[in-house]
């Protein structure tokens, strides 16, 4: 039985993973609907031929060539209030947070969800 469509949903983006070839392409999507649940404000589109998620500016989109696990990059990761562990790298502005399987989602979908809701509370 298949997810139910979120109201969030793009068509878009349902074509660029219906044509996405990675051995990760159930965990992205997997993440992808993770993100979109967490409120449903947050939209969606392809930029720089990714997923992308939005929320007033750039929330993350997805590393797409990323074989070995499914990857995020938050554009302003540095800008995200709080402390999570999950999000790795030391730049400027980006951080990247990856899963390594389901159960790697399963274990970390608490601190995604922290993460995109402090970016939401931060845009106002």
């Amino acid at each position: 039985m298949s997810e139910p469509r979120r109201d969030n949903q793009q068509e878009a983006v349902d074509a660029w993973m219906a044509a996405y070839d990675n051995p990760q392409k159930e965990l992205v999507q997997a993440v992808r609907l993770a993100i979109l649940d967490v409120d449903p404000r947050i939209g969606e589109c392809i930029k720089w031929q990714a997923p992308t998620f939005t929320y007033k500016g750039n929330i993350a989109s997805f590393f797409p060539k990323a074989k070995k696990h499914a990857s995020l990059m938050f554009h302003k990761g540095a800008e995200i209030p709080g402390d999570f562990a999950a999000l790795e790298g030391d730049g400027k502005e980006a951080r990247s947070m990856k899963f390594a399987d389901m159960a790697d989602l399963e274990a970390k979908r608490d601190e995604l969800t922290a993460v995109v809701r402090a970016w939401i509370n931060l845009k106002g």
